[in-house]
């Protein structure tokens, strides 16, 4: 991306923010038409595009049109292998966020194509305007699994090594896009069903047309269901995606912590309200894992060592940005701190005698270390009660040997024992009772008596994933059912919550290319700038939904004795685990779709 195209960006973002940038009036493009520059990017070359020809040329007909599943990510440049299907059925709870794809493909050239979708209507009742979206979907680069295919960790300085495709992901808000010659584009459908919509079955049409090409028309019907989903900060499931405020503001080239930088935040932190995010990441010191992403994270606290040896912190950038996530974007639950025990171990302050920025190296249980965390805390305590923000803040570490957990406990501890510590991290039978948020890798599990224990305390006992996982994970090359599956996974396999390190750790080129030089494709974001959510993003909000909807019918059938009922739902969500997997042999795609059918057709 140029750096005319990153300006661009951030002034349309901003635009809609509703910050205006002085320009010259002849120069000054509308809104839609500089939105139009920016979602409508050039991909990369497609390194498949000239190995196709001669099915294109098998085609019988020049332009088709059908629905496809959500499990696909069809290829740019060769014909997708489906029967055309012009009517799709959807079923959906009210309140619940539910996606369809459909996909355009052609032997010869189109010109721009125009795409809309009418009101979902029964009768002369229709669900109001904007329940119903279309967006083209666009393609990203991508790679693959280590060689072994043991996970997506590991160093990539040199992206031959690996093999790297198109594959279809990010989704344009745009209703326009050019379509070229033996070209395959898929088209993406959002439906927010309201929380008030009659229980009924509504009707849309799915229009496509364009300067060569006459309008094709697709059916779609979506009955309503009389269940509700609550709003997503009431949602069981403890979700925490984390934030890297410094990727956005390198991105759009705005200066850190100003209103610009805010502005090009908040769509995308309401994003992650959306799918029902619980938690704001903090970083209070610098670098705290050394510099791993293409933007590393610095303090938002300021620490400063005056001449005579005492100290004194500046809130005013952490204050700034956990008022913003709560009162801007709806993300008010749990303060994540990091980090007491970073990667490099060593710490940032300003010291006042030289004038200089000066770090501390300590490991855990040296007085060095002791000596500089106790004073912030004591005073990092004594800011958050004044603010009202004490009880919700976590003193938060991440994949930290046991032993430095313990010496970072002590200091926490002595310096207010009512602090509350977090780890994402292995499991610890020495430490876990004083980890109110714990959450343990995929492939782990609390001990039954543990889990009780904890949740009977009030405390909270999640899973993460990371490049780690071959399956179940959300690269680029993912298939798409793992990000739904993964989700589901939190509630059977008996955790609080999800946790994933990185939404929005944006790469250099992130619209075009998610290849990262030291994990697999898509593991840093999953998330576009723009904003614009991705394939991955729908299903993992899909998943989501799922969760919900299995506490809900739960509750429901259990209140009503109906046992059969809930045997027949909890033989779905055991295949939500690797076991249950592995018992009936079925896939993440099958074992979803089984699932959405059990959760619609509750009876």
């Amino acid at each position: 991306m140029t750096l005319r195209h990153i300006a661009m960006l951030a002034a349309a973002t901003l635009v809609t923010a509703g910050i205006s940038f002085a320009r010259p009036a002849a120069a000054s493009p509308g809104p839609d038409s500089l939105a139009a520059e920016i979602f409508g990017y050039a991909e990369l070359p497609d390194p498949d595009r000239d190995n196709h020809s001669d099915t294109w040329a098998a085609m019988s007909r020049d332009v088709r049109l059908s629905w496809a599943t959500t499990d696909t990510r069809h290829a740019h440049h060769a014909p997708p292998a489906i029967e055309t299907n012009e009517v799709i059925k959807l079923k959906a709870w009210r309140g619940e966020r539910v996606s369809a794809q459909a996909v355009l493909w052609t032997k010869r050239d189109l010109g721009t194509v125009h795409a809309t979708a009418s009101p979902l209507k029964r009768g002369r009742t229709a669900l109001p305007d904007g329940s119903i979206k279309t967006g083209w979907v666009k393609y990203v680069m991508t790679d693959e699994l280590n060689k072994d295919g043991n996970g997506g960790c590991g160093h990539r300085p040199d992206k031959t090594q690996w093999d790297s495709l198109l594959v279809a992901d990010p989704i344009s808000p745009l209703t326009d896009v050019r379509i070229e010659a033996e070209t395959t584009r898929p088209l993406w459908l959002t439906i927010e069903v309201p929380r008030d919509a009659a229980p009924a079955t509504y009707h849309s049409t799915v229009t496509v047309s364009g300067e060569g090409l006459k309008p094709m028309r697709l059916r779609l019907e979506l009955e309503v269901l009389e269940h509700t989903l609550p709003h997503p900060s009431q949602w069981h499931t403890d979700l925490d995606l984390w934030q890297n405020p410094y990727a956005v503001a390198r991105y759009y080239g705005v200066p850190l912590w100003s209103d610009a930088h805010f502005a090009a935040m908040r769509p995308i932190m309401q994003m992650l309200a959306r799918a029902g995010q619980r938690s704001v990441t903090a970083s209070i010191m610098h670098r705290p894992w050394d510099g791993q992403t293409r933007d590393h994270y610095d303090s938002m606290v300021g620490k400063t060592r005056h001449i005579d040896g005492t100290w004194s912190y500046d809130y005013t950038v952490f204050d700034r940005w956990v008022t913003f996530m709560a009162d801007e974007c709806g993300i008010d639950g749990r303060i994540s701190c990091y980090t007491m025990v970073p990667w490099a171990l060593s710490f940032d302050y300003y010291d006042q005698a030289t004038s200089r920025v000066m770090f501390v190296k300590a490991e855990p249980g040296d007085t060095a270390f002791s000596d500089y965390w106790l004073p912030f805390l004591r005073d990092f305590a004594r800011h958050l009660r004044l603010k009202g923000w004490f009880d919700k803040t976590y003193i938060s570490m991440d994949e930290r040997p046991l032993d430095a957990m313990q010496a970072a406990i002590s200091v926490i501890k002595e310096a207010d024992p009512e602090y509350k510590i977090a780890l994402a991290g292995n499991y610890h039978s020495e430490i876990q009772a004083d980890l109110d948020y714990l959450c343990i890798p995929f492939g782990q599990n609390y001990p039954p008596a543990v889990l009780a224990d904890r949740r009977a305390k009030g405390q909270t006992s999640a899973y993460y994933t990371c490049c780690t996982e071959a399956f179940p994970n959300i690269f680029t090359f993912s298939p798409p059912a793992e990000a739904a599956w993964t989700a589901v996974h939190t509630v059977a396999g008996g955790y609080d919550g999800y946790l994933r390190w990185s939404v929005m750790s944006w790469t250099d080129d992130p619209l075009r290319d998610s290849r990262f030089h030291t994990w697999a494709a898509g593991d840093t974001y999953c998330i576009y700038p723009g904003p614009m959510s991705s394939i991955r993003f729908e299903r993992l909000l899909e998943g989501l939904q799922m969760c919900e909807k299995i506490h809900i019918l739960r509750r429901e059938f259990a209140a009503d004795g109906d046992e059969a009922a809930l045997r027949r739902l909890d033989a779905a969500v055991a295949h939500f685990t690797p076991d249950g997997m592995a018992a009936s042999g079925i896939s993440a795609e099958t074992a979803v779709c089984e699932l959405g059918h059990r959760l619609n057709d509750v009876r």
